[in-house]
C-alpha cells in the first residue's frame, strides 16, 4: 500500500462522519464475514481490517480470528481493545508473510484492493493461495467497478446514513470529505479498479476458482465481492 494511504489510515481521520456511522460501519461488516464462517473451528484471517469494532462477533463464530493492520496505531488499538478475547490476535503483515503453509480456512480482503497497485495485489493472492486449506475460501469484497463514479459512493452513504440514523451528519461528513486529506490523496494516487473478469482472472492467475458474490460486503451494493476457492 501506498505510504500517503497507510499514513492517513494511522492518522486521527474523519472518514466516519460521527460516532454512530463508525459503529454501525465495523457492525455491518463483522455481522457479514462472521455469517461467512465455515465452522466454530475455523481458524480466520481479516487482512486489512481497519479498527475492527466489532470483531467480537466474527471471532465467536471461529476458533482463531487473526486482525492484520498495517497501520500501527490503528493495530495496537485492536490489541488493546480485544486484549481479554483469546480468540482474537492483532498481527502485521509481516507476521502473516511468515504463516505456515495451509494453515487458514478462510481470508477475508476488505475494502483494501483499491489501495493497492495490481502488482500488490497479485503478490497478495499468491500469500492467499499459500496459505489457504484445501477446502478454504477467499473472500475479495468492496471491489470498485471501473465505471462506478464517486457519486455513487456519496449516495451509498447517504442512504446509510437515512437507514441508520445519521443522514444528515453523513450530507455534513461528505462535505467534509471534499476538503479532506482522503479527497487529496484520492484525487494524487487515485483508487484502483477492476471489473468483474479482471478481478475473476488475477485470482484465477493466482490458482484460484473465483466467481462474483450476489451480495458485496458492507452497504455500498455498487461494489463487487467475489468468492474464491484454491484449485
Amino acid at each position: 500500500m501506498n505510504s500517503g494511504w497507510l499514513t492517513f489510515w494511522d492518522s486521527s481521520h474523519s472518514i466516519y462522519v460521527n460516532a454512530r456511522h463508525r459503529d454501525v460501519h465495523y457492525r455491518l461488516i463483522a455481522q457479514q464475514i462472521a455469517a461467512l464462517v465455515p465452522s466454530p473451528q475455523a481458524r480466520v484471517l481479516d487482512y486489512g481490517c481497519g479498527e475492527a469494532l466489532h470483531a467480537d462477533l466474527v471471532a465467536a463464530a471461529a476458533n482463531e480470528l487473526l486482525l492484520c493492520e498495517g497501520a500501527p496505531r490503528v493495530r495496537t488499538g485492536i490489541a488493546v481493545r480485544f486484549a481479554g478475547n483469546a480468540k482474537i490476535r492483532a498481527v502485521a503483515p509481516q507476521d502473516v508473510e511468515r504463516m505456515a503453509d495451509h494453515s487458514l480456512d478462510l481470508i477475508v480482503l476488505h475494502s483494501v484492493a483499491q489501495y493497492l497497485t495490481p502488482q500488490e495485489l497479485t503478490k497478495l493472492f499468491a500469500l492467499f493461495h499459500r496459505l489457504l486449506n484445501p477446502g478454504g475460501m477467499l473472500v475479495v469484497s468492496d471491489v470498485i467497478p471501473s465505471d462506478v463514479a464517486a457519486s455513487t459512493d456519496a449516495l451509498a452513504l447517504l442512504r446509510f446514513g437515512a437507514a441508520n440514523g445519521f443522514f444528515f451528519a453523513a450530507v455534513a461528513g461528505l462535505v467534509r470529505t471534499v476538503l479532506s486529506d482522503y479527497w487529496r490523496l484520492r484525487t494524487r494516487y487515485g483508487l484502483t479498479r477492476y471489473g468483474e473478469a479482471a478481478i475473476t482472472e488475477k485470482l484465477a492467475a493466482a490458482g484460484f476458482f473465483a466467481q462474483r458474490a450476489a451480495q458485496n460486503i458492507g452497504h455500498n451494493q455498487a461494489r463487487m465481492a467475489f468468492m474464491a476457492r484454491p484449485r
